[in-house]
């Protein structure tokens, strides 16, 4: 969550408008369309925005020049020089997705899992496949930037799933492919990849990666409250695709022998952030803080927190809730007013009764709960806000079973306090630690020294593609996650 954000998510947000396909030509001499061109153009510095900017110039070129040799190979004009936009965004969502018009996303918390730049090439090879395949023609694709804000009006319209709303606010709500789009995608892949001189074994041993992910946040999800992997959602996981791109890589002359280049792969994540950005705010256990506002909650316990840029999503099965804010121009009541305006999404008027006053741990208060209908049936739907100083407000949307009112998130809304600066300056980010293997070292000995308070062998070996009883040799080199500096 940025220092200054929306009202509501859905005030402002633009559409892509490629919906009817980005390609134009003959098979064998297509580019693409220059509509598609500008239409991704334009939303780009918003889905950037979305997503929390970019990483640092270095590791943005870096995978921007894998991503080009990828896609020299996808028979696309131009594909090498410039038909392609790639960029690694500064989300810790697992995460890689296509825009019509040639633009390729992968989050910094996807690159970080990888073992080797194979792997990286594997990940754009498939979206470039989506792309070159034009996977997006005939399909009804509302644009993204307005998926990001379908929330906002999903909730009070009854349109979509609460849960996967909430859960996938600030990750976005990406054209969904069909099964058969995913495999074509994932063999255009291996063969760009291939035709490019990496090992096409890297794209299964990715899939892999990604599942043992999934696995381990499923279980720890309780304890570290996040929501499954956007990758999981948006490109599910399963054996059977696993077992397609080995059998895929089988037919390919670099299966086993192509480009690995681990080294290059480990350099660039070297030092790089793993989970949240703490200028974005972070999440401990089941608290958000943000060292930068100076501000902090706490959630119920089996509710999850997931942080985007514009907003907090809380989820669990007693209600979903948002955390936001805007700017301070009136009274409380008025700017809670505002929020329901906007979360009525244009929907008709939501009548809510007068803001009732409070105070929360000496921060002036105000709430009000509203009745809504919708196809799920009746909800109350709660605006608690908070005015923080005198030109910012930030507040909660909640949404309960009717009758519930506030409930569930009664210790939440009561839990917004402000940061000391030294609990701020204690606040670090946790950064890829890449390091030599020494005589001795063990996998539990090295996860030992993981910056977490819990699951610390899981995660380290998820991280790097082992077991348990995986032998570590001397010399090699292998990432932790470590507490670094702001």
């Amino acid at each position: 969550m940025k220092l200054k954000m929306l009202l509501a998510l859905g005030a402002s947000l633009a559409t892509i408008g490629c919906a009817a396909g980005g390609l134009t030509g003959d098979p064998g001499s297509r580019s693409i369309s220059q509509n598609a061109q500008q239409a991704a153009a334009q939303q780009h510095p918003q889905v950037v925005a979305e997503f929390g900017g970019t990483v640092d110039a270095n590791r943005s070129a870096y995978v921007a020049a894998v991503g080009s040799k990828v896609a020299a190979q996808s028979g696309i004009q131009g594909g090498g020089s410039g038909a392609y936009t790639i960029t690694t965004l500064n989300s810790p969502v697992l995460n890689a997705f296509a825009v019509p018009g040639g633009y390729v996303y992968i989050t910094r918390q996807l690159l970080g899992l990888m073992d080797d730049e194979a792997e990286l090439a594997s990940v754009l090879g498939h979206e470039i496949g989506h792309i070159a395949a034009d996977h997006s023609r005939g399909r009804q694709n509302r644009g993204l930037l307005t998926q990001l804000g379908a929330l906002a009006v999903g909730i009070l319209t009854g349109s979509g799933d609460l849960a996967q709303l909430a859960g996938t606010v600030g990750q976005g709500l990406f054209l969904s492919y069909s099964r058969e789009q995913e495999y074509e995608a994932d063999a255009l892949g291996i063969r760009y990849m291939s035709a490019a001189g990496y090992d096409a074994d890297a794209s299964a041993s990715l899939l892999a990666s990604l599942g043992a992910a999934e696995n381990l946040d499923n279980r720890i999800a309780g304890q570290d409250q996040r929501s499954v992997p956007s990758w999981a959602r948006t490109h599910p996981l399963s054996e059977d695709r696993v077992n397609r791109a080995t059998a895929l890589a089988g037919q390919v002359q670099s299966a086993g022998t192509g480009i690995r280049n681990r080294d290059q792969l480990l350099n660039a994540v070297d030092g790089m952030i793993w989970d949240d950005d703490p200028a974005q705010g972070v999440v401990r256990g089941n608290r958000f803080l943000h060292p930068d506002l100076r501000l902090a909650f706490s959630v119920p316990q089996g509710f999850g927190i997931q942080n985007g840029s514009r907003a907090v999503s809380i989820t669990g099965s007693n209600g979903q809730a948002q955390f936001s804010g805007g700017a301070f121009t009136g009274g409380l009541g008025s700017y809670i007013g505002q929020v329901f305006q906007a979360l009525a999404g244009g929907q008709g008027q939501i009548n809510f009764p007068p803001p009732q006053s409070t105070s929360v741990n000496g921060i002036p208060a105000a709430y009000s709960t509203a009745r809504a209908n919708t196809s799920q049936g009746q909800l109350d739907v709660t605006v608690f806000a908070y005015q923080w100083d005198p030109d910012t407000v930030y507040h909660f949307a909640m949404i309960t079973p009717a009758g519930s009112g506030i409930g569930p998130f009664t210790s939440m809304v009561g839990s917004l306090d402000r940061l000391s600066a030294s609990e701020a300056a204690s606040i670090r980010p946790r950064v890829i630690d890449v390091v030599t293997v020494r005589s001795g070292d063990t996998v539990q000995s090295l996860a030992s020294r993981m910056a977490y308070d819990d699951y610390k062998l899981e995660r380290f070996l998820v991280l790097n593609s082992l077991s348990a009883n995986s032998q570590l040799t001397p010399g090699s080199k292998v990432k932790l996650v470590v507490y670094g500096n702001r």
